[in-house]
């Protein structure tokens, strides 16, 4: 495992969002396209999580996404951001808060 400085770490902007809609992306299997708020801003994802979670279950629960990652376009949909999951062999469980916090807060 390749180590990091606290420097490198300081750069990911992780924060909490709450998960505002969810729907299928037509023509794939894996990609859900996901309107998330950070509190003050929404932004759209693309994650490939359709083989674990349908859109209905996705829909008001708050995640874990990577905010700073550079926008990429994923089956013509702009991805402005990454949710962050934990996977093991063949499970996939998005990073959900034990308690209640506003979206938009900050990983520190």
């Amino acid at each position: 495992m390749e180590q990091i400085s606290i420097e490198d770490f300081a750069k990911l902007d992780i924060r909490l969002a709450k998960v505002l809609s969810a729907e299928r992306v037509e023509g794939s299997e894996k990609l859900i396209k996901l309107t998330l708020s950070l509190g003050d801003e929404e932004r759209t994802v693309v994650a490939g999580i359709a083989k674990h979670y349908s859109p209905e279950e996705l829909v008001g629960k708050k995640i874990l996404m990577l905010a700073n990652l550079k926008p990429r376009k994923i089956f013509g949909i702009e991805s402005q951001g990454m949710v962050l999951a934990l996977t093991s062999e063949d499970k996939l469980s998005l990073i959900v808060p034990d308690r209640d916090i506003e979206e938009g807060a900050k990983v520190s």
